[in-house]
C-alpha cells in the first residue's frame, strides 16, 4: 500500500514528465521527418536526373546514328550527282574535241583548202616572179635600146653638124679653128670633120609621066614589055642544112591556143560556189538528227534542242556571213527618213 501511495503521489510528476518527453519527441520527430523528406527528395532528384541523363545520352546516340545515316545518304546522292556531272562534262569535252577536229578537217579540206591555196599562191608567185623578171629584162632591154638610140641620134646629129661645118676643115696652108697650132693634139671635131663628107644641097626631083618607051619595049628592058602570068608554084628543093625546125612545129607553136593563167582560168566566185556545194552535200548527208544517248540517265529531265540547220524551216542561220548592218527603225533616236527627205528637198532647191 505504501508503494501504491508513493506511485499515486508521483503520478502527476510522471504525467508531466511523459508530456514533456512526448512534446520534445514530437519536435525532434518533425525535424527528423523534414530531414528524411529532404534526403529522399534529394536522392530521388539525383536518381531522376541520372535517369534523364541516361535518356539524353541514349537519345543523342539515336539522333547521331540517324543523322549520320541521313548525312551518308545525302553525301552519296551528292557524289552520284557530281559523278554524273563529271561524266557528262567528260563526254561533252570529248564530243567538242571530236567536233573541233572534224570541223577543222572539213574547213581545211573543202572551204579553205590550205594545200590548194598554197599551191595556187606558189604558182601565182612563180608566175609573178617570171613575169617580173621578164618585165625587168624587157625594161633593161628598152633602156639599152633607148640609150643606144640616143647615142645613135647624137652621133647622127654630130655627123650632120660635121657635114654642115665641113668648110671649117683645116688645109695644108691654113689650119682650121679646131686645129690650133698651140695644142699638142687636134680637137676631136677636127678628126670628125676629116671623116665627114661635105653636105651638098640636092635639087628637087621632077616627077616623070608614067609611060613605057617603045625602045624599052622592043629591047625588053621593062617589066611591062613581058607577058603577064600567074605566080608560079614553088620549086621543090632539098632541105636546108642547119639547125632548122620543121615547118609544122613552127606553125603549131605560132598558132597554139591561148593558155590563160590560174587567175583567169578559175572563176572569181569559186570560193562561194565551193561553199554552196559543201552546204548542199552536208544537207544531203545530215539525215540522222537523233538525240545523243549517253550511259547515264541524268539528262532525261532536260529538253533536247535540235540543230538549227535541220530544225529551222527558213534554212540555216546566216549569222556570221551577212546581216551585220541590219537597221532597226524602232531603236532610232530621231526619224532619219524625214531628215533624209528634208536633205533631198534642200538639195533639189
Amino acid at each position: 500500500m505504501a508503494t501504491l501511495a508513493r506511485l499515486q503521489a508521483r503520478s502527476t510528476f510522471l504525467a508531466h514528465q511523459y508530456y514533456f518527453r512526448n512534446s520534445a519527441v514530437d519536435v525532434f520527430r518533425k525535424k527528423e521527418y523534414d530531414a528524411a523528406v529532404k534526403i529522399q527528395s534529394w536522392f530521388r532528384g539525383c536518381r531522376i536526373r541520372a535517369y534523364l541523363r541516361y535518356l539524353h545520352r541514349v537519345a543523342t546516340v539515336i539522333q547521331k546514328c540517324w543523322r549520320g545515316y541521313l548525312g551518308r545518304q545525302h553525301y552519296q546522292l551528292i557524289v552520284k550527282l557530281e559523278f554524273c556531272t563529271m561524266k557528262m562534262n567528260l563526254y561533252n569535252a570529248m564530243a567538242v574535241r571530236i567536233q573541233k577536229r572534224w570541223r577543222g578537217y572539213r574547213i581545211r579540206k573543202y572551204c579553205f583548202n590550205y594545200f590548194y591555196l598554197k599551191e595556187y599562191l606558189k604558182a601565182v608567185s612563180e608566175t609573178n616572179d617570171a613575169i617580173r623578171e621578164a618585165l625587168e629584162e624587157f625594161a633593161e632591154m628598152k633602156e639599152r635600146e633607148e640609150k643606144k638610140a640616143d647615142l645613135e641620134r647624137e652621133e647622127k646629129k654630130r655627123d650632120y653638124q660635121a657635114r654642115k661645118m665641113h668648110y671649117l676643115l683645116s688645109t695644108k696652108q691654113i689650119p682650121g679653128i679646131y686645129n690650133s697650132p698651140f695644142r699638142k693634139d687636134p680637137d676631136p671635131w677636127e678628126l670628125r670633120l676629116q671623116k665627114a663628107k661635105p653636105l651638098i644641097s640636092q635639087r628637087p626631083k621632077v616627077k616623070q609621066k608614067r609611060g613605057v618607051n617603045i625602045s624599052n619595049r622592043l629591047a625588053c628592058t621593062s617589066a611591062r614589055s613581058l607577058p603577064q602570068s600567074e605566080i608560079l608554084p614553088p620549086i621543090d628543093r632539098k632541105q636546108c642544112q642547119g639547125p632548122f625546125r620543121d615547118i609544122t612545129e613552127v606553125l603549131e607553136q605560132r598558132y597554139k591556143p591561148l593558155e590563160p593563167t590560174l587567175w583567169m582560168a578559175e572563176p572569181i566566185n569559186e570560193l562561194k560556189m565551193a561553199r554552196e556545194e559543201l552546204r548542199k552535200q552536208e544537207w544531203m548527208r545530215n539525215i540522222n538528227d537523233n538525240m545523243f544517248l549517253p550511259f547515264s540517265s541524268y539528262h532525261k529531265n532536260k529538253k533536247y534542242i535540235p540543230l538549227m540547220h535541220s530544225s529551222s524551216k527558213y534554212g540555216p542561220n546566216s549569222y556570221g556571213s551577212q546581216h551585220f548592218r541590219d537597221e532597226n527603225p524602232k531603236k532610232w533616236i530621231c526619224d532619219k527618213l524625214l531628215e533624209w527627205s528634208g536633205m533631198w528637198n534642200t538639195s533639189e532647191i
